[in-house]
Parts: C-alpha cells; structure tokens; sequence
C-alpha cells in the first residue's frame, strides 16, 4: 500500500510537503539519508523547514511505511514496500554489501525456541571490515563494530 494511502486511511492529511517527502520514499532507488530527503523537498518548495521533515519521516516510520536504520553517524530511510534486506557496512571505507534477506531467519526460530520470543528482523546494518580494508593492513582498533536492527514484527 502506498505511504499516502496509509496516510488517508489514518487520518493524516497530506499536505504538499508530506507528498514530496513520499515521492522521493517512492522514487529512491535504495537507502536515502534524512539529508538527501532534506535537500529534494527545500530544492522544489522553498522555506520548508527541517523539523517538519524529520516529523514526516518519523511518522512515516510509525506507521510502517518506511524503515529507518543508523548508518555510521546518520539515519538511512526505506520504503517499506522493498521488504526486509540487510547490509553489512565497512567501518574504514564505507563499503556497503547487501545480503540475502533469509539470512538471519535461523536466528530468529533459535531465539523463538529458546526464549518464546518472536523477533522479526526486517532491516539490519552490521559493520566490520571489508576484505580489502583487511588486505591494507586495517585492523580492528577498539571500534564499536556491532549489528543494527529495525523491524516492525
């Protein structure tokens, strides 16, 4: 279902700023930070401030219409609608990798028979070091390497 019906059907109104913000959700090919999303609405409709941006996306995101995930020092945003996939993320360069989307499914039945929680895992970012990182000689210097997860389940 599409992020402006979502938002009718709730009773949200959608105002010229809340399309454009829905339009580039619709239109990404991918991730987009806040600031990519900051920069296509103030470059078509001039004086919209940032805070009501950063409201819509978090509405967005209440409303399971898009997902939200740290990325380093910032948030990345996507459609909902591209269903569940994950990355692992290089902490020296940058480097980004998408993974199967089944991947973590055994960890989600051992954790289901192990505690009788049902956790659903629908975006998830891990970071570490790529392999050519490793062949320069980077190490792991006491960086904060860790796997961050979103999900709606």
């Amino acid at each position: 279902m599409s992020c402006s019906v979502t938002l009718k059907q709730k009773g949200f109104r959608l105002t010229p700023q809340r399309r454009l913000i829905v339009d580039v959700i619709h239109e990404a090919r991918g991730h987009l930070t806040a600031e990519e999303i900051i920069d296509y609405v103030q470059s078509r409709v001039a004086g919209v401030n940032k805070s009501t941006i950063y409201r819509t996306l978090e509405l967005l995101e209440e409303l399971g219409c898009v997902y939200r995930s740290r990325l380093g020092d910032h948030f990345i945003y996507h459609h909902a609608e591209e269903g569940h996939h994950h990355h692992v993320v290089c902490h020296s360069c940058g480097k980004s990798v998408d993974l199967d989307d089944d991947l973590f499914a055994p960890v989600e039945q051992a954790v289901e028979e192990r505690s009788g929680f049902h956790v659903g895992f629908t975006h998830v970012v891990m970071r570490g070091l790529c392999a050519e990182c490793r062949a320069k000689g980077q190490h792991d210097h006491g960086w904060a390497f860790g796997i961050e997860s979103h999900s709606h389940d």
